[in-house]
């Protein structure tokens, strides 16, 4: 089986990798060879031994929408794992020196203080990723997975109802921080409303109400629920 270190140390499995998190679906080895001008045969290989260092989890899918007689064989794809840990080496316990610094915080206001750094650690990505805005929600919600996805995470639009939404990701920037230490959650929101603010044509934080789930479980994406709204003042 492959580790992880030496999955990621290749270039070329790397790049895969770095595309498979760059698309908002499952990708085939046809859409990877394709992508990557490779054989199929070699796009086939490479994904799997991904798959075998516990980047990406396989499944099969009928991309053509028929069922039944006739329908044909559903195609194997390769769908981005939920990323639950930091690759390091050494590992650097990056999560328990953060955990001490919001330690040394005064209780009173520290809620506030984690949002605000997850608010100037959510626009440094949306500068890294050259994050353009948009005029509508859903429009702004998707610009975000796109140039969260230019960054190598991968997210997308699971639904947009009104002025309500939900992205779901695997890989969420901080979902590793905060699966390590669930008291820093403000971070992850604080993040998730700049980035959408900085996606919205005339978008501010106050406008912004943001509500991570599933970032404590073993397998399930992230599901971060974002709501467009004034709030009270």
């Amino acid at each position: 089986m492959m580790h992880r270190l030496d999955a990621i140390g290749d270039r070329k499995l790397r790049e895969i990798l770095l595309f498979a998190r760059a698309q908002p679906l499952p990708v085939t080895a046809d859409e990877v060879a394709a992508a990557r001008r490779i054989h199929r045969n070699v796009a086939r290989g490479r994904l799997e031994r991904l798959a075998e260092a516990g980047f990406l989890v396989r499944s099969f899918e009928r991309r053509t929408g028929r069922r039944g007689p006739g329908a044909g064989r559903p195609a194997k794809t390769y769908r981005v794992a939920p990323e639950l840990s930091g690759i390091e080496f050494p590992e650097r316990r990056y999560e328990q020196l953060i955990d001490l610094l919001v330690g040394t915080l005064p209780e009173r206001g520290r809620s506030e203080r984690l949002h605000e750094t997850g608010v100037g650690f959510g626009r440094e990505l949306a500068r890294e990723a050259r994050l353009r805005p948009a005029k509508s929600f859903r429009a702004a919600l998707e610009r975000v997975c796109t140039a969260l996805g230019r960054l190598g995470f991968q997210a997308s639009v699971a639904e947009v109802t009104g002025q309500r939404a939900v992205i779901t990701t695997p890989t969420c920037p901080l979902r590793p921080l905060v699966r390590a230490r669930p008291r820093l959650a403000g971070l992850d929101r604080g993040m998730w409303i700049a980035l959408v603010a900085q996606a919205l044509t005339g978008g501010r934080l106050d406008q912004l109400a943001c509500e991570t789930r599933d970032c404590q479980g073993d397998h399930a994406d992230c599901r971060v629920l974002l709501t467009l709204g004034v709030r009270d003042a």
